[in-house]
């Protein structure tokens, strides 16, 4: 799966002597063995789980890449940017912010919904709708908005 992946990527990496997507990759291989050491993991992880790994990586380097932008850290910044790049390789195709804006629309309809009180039953319908295709703030962004 995608720890096979993953190594076969490292070793192209070492022998193209790439230093950024080495570097991206190893954390990926990393964040993998240790999420397979979790109780619980120990025949291995269902695409769902590598997938929630993935964006975990990418929302640590994009927060992270944040940081060192404000405070003017170019060279930091940039190591995160060359990191997350690699890693995005990994996640499903991320969907546009419109395509979001229909899908929960369609949730909303679904589960009745018609106030900001009813965000929660929103969230919940349209984080499992979205998993692995969009990151949990913008689905929070776009339901607060389309229950205002």
């Amino acid at each position: 799966m995608l720890q096979q992946k993953v190594d076969q990527e490292i070793k192209a990496a070492m022998l193209a002597k790439s230093e950024a997507r080495l570097r991206g990759l190893r954390a990926i291989k990393a964040a993998i063995l240790l999420a397979k050491s979790e109780k619980g993991n120990s025949e291995g992880l269902t695409e769902e789980t590598e997938v929630k790994v993935l964006q975990k990586l990418a929302k640590q380097r994009k927060e992270s890449a944040d940081i060192y932008k404000a405070q003017n850290r170019d060279d930091l910044y940039t190591i995160e940017m060359e990191e997350l790049k690699v890693i995005e390789e990994f996640l499903p195709q991320q969907l546009s912010r419109e395509e979001i804006t229909e899908l929960i629309k369609e949730v909303i309809k679904s589960t009745g919904a018609s106030s900001v009180k009813d965000m929660g039953k929103v969230m919940g319908a349209a984080n499992k709708e979205l998993a692995g295709k969009a990151d949990g703030k913008t689905i929070s962004e776009v339901v607060k908005q389309l229950l205002s």
